[in-house]
This record gives structure tokens, sequence and C-alpha cells, in this order.
């Protein structure tokens, strides 16, 4: 189950199958409203049970150039941006405002595993990031 908000015809809670990607998930919710720009959303990307998906929300999307961790390799803990944070599978805009806080607060990340120490991420979520972020 995910949250798709923003330009869908019929934003909310959507049941998604197994390895369902973004697009899926819009689909479920309706379809894009035919002004929605889906540049900004990876639409191939695995939905993760939870996570919330933002469809043509300013401020949602990556700022300038830059490529979704999902398309440009390991995401880095000490470099990224809070919208390239909030790409991360199950994580959201409270997440990653917390890691960018972690990091700040703890004069950056020496070690992957101290993502367990962010308020909000629990196991699960761990599992589904550890491999995909570098420091």
């Amino acid at each position: 189950m995910v949250s798709v908000i923003g330009q869908v015809h019929q934003p909310g809670l959507v049941t998604v199958a197994d390895g369902a990607r973004v697009a899926d998930a819009i689909t479920a919710a309706g379809g894009a409203l035919p002004d929605a720009d889906l540049s900004t959303v990876n639409l191939a990307r695995l939905v993760v049970d939870g996570e919330q998906i933002a469809v043509g929300i300013p401020g949602s999307s990556l700022p300038g150039d830059a490529d979704p961790p999902s398309q440009g390799g390991p995401v880095n803990l000490n470099t990224a941006t809070q919208a390239e944070l909030e790409e991360l599978p199950g994580i959201g805009p409270v997440l990653a405002q917390r890691m960018v806080e972690y990091r700040e607060d703890n004069a950056g990340f020496t070690a992957i595993e101290q993502l367990r120490e962010v308020s909000g991420i629990g196991p699960a979520v761990y599992e589904d990031i550890v491999d995909l972020v570098t420091l």
C-alpha cells in the first residue's frame, strides 16, 4: 500500500502488487491529470510499502539536473540534498529532513549503520536503502 498525492485523478492510498512500479501506483490512483509534469517522477522505480509518491507537487522534484539515485548510482549520505534522499525507497520528506538534520548535528555520517540512529528509520527501511547509499 502506498500513498499517491498531487496531480492524479484519485489521490490517496492505493494497493499495488509486490514488485509494482511508480507508474502502477499512479495508474491505481486513476492516472495523472492532463497537466501533470511526470518528468520529475521516476515511473520505473519499484515502490515500497508505506511510501508516498508525489506527482506534480512543487518542491517534490530533484533540483537542477540531478539524476535520481535509482539512475545515478549510490546516494552519498553526506552530500545528498533532501530531494535526492527522498528518492530512496521508503524515504519521504520527513525522514529525508531527519537524515539531513542528523548529518548536520553529527558532522556527517561516518558509517552507513548510523542510519539506524535516525528517528523513523526502522529495520525494514534500513534494509531497503543500505545498498543504495554510500559515504
